[in-house]
């Protein structure tokens, strides 16, 4: 007769491998070889458990590339707000992430409370990094048009 494992059972042990399997599921996309997520073909972009986040990944998408075209022909006054703007979101972004990364790391979570906060997750991991370069874009339209 074959033993049979319970995920629930509440050991050291298998409250730690829970949450490396939570974060080991959350980094499926390693965000760390994309330099802009903007360049991936769609077939590349990241997989989303919520259908509100595929949704809001895709608005991103096009709210980032927008603005990367707007950066070439805008105003240096326009530039300097939305560096601004966009660096007070980035905060914003990073505490939240922050936020999901510590309920996970708690193991009090429902599984289905677990999928969502994964989700969140990356969800933030992916909206940091667009915003980074959008942040790096625009320090170097600014200092170009100071010169």
């Amino acid at each position: 007769m074959d033993t049979i494992y319970s995920e629930n059972t509440a050991t050291p042990a298998n409250q730690e491998m829970n949450k490396e399997m939570v974060f080991q599921n959350v980094d499926d996309l390693d965000l760390d070889k994309y330099d802009n997520i903007l360049e991936l073909d769609e077939a590349e972009y990241p997989q989303f458990t919520l259908a509100k986040n595929k949704a809001r990944f895709l608005r991103m998408v096009s709210w980032y590339r927008g603005k990367e075209e707007w950066i070439e022909v805008a105003p240096l006054s326009g530039v300097t707000k939305l560096f601004k703007r966009q660096t007070k979101e980035l905060e914003g972004i990073r505490a939240n992430k922050m936020d999901y990364e510590m309920e996970l790391e708690t193991g009090t979570l429902t599984p289905s409370q677990r999928s969502y906060r994964k989700d969140e997750l990356k969800m933030c991991k992916v909206h940091e990094k667009m915003a980074v370069h959008l942040i790096s874009k625009l320090q170097v339209k600014i200092k170009s048009g100071r010169r």
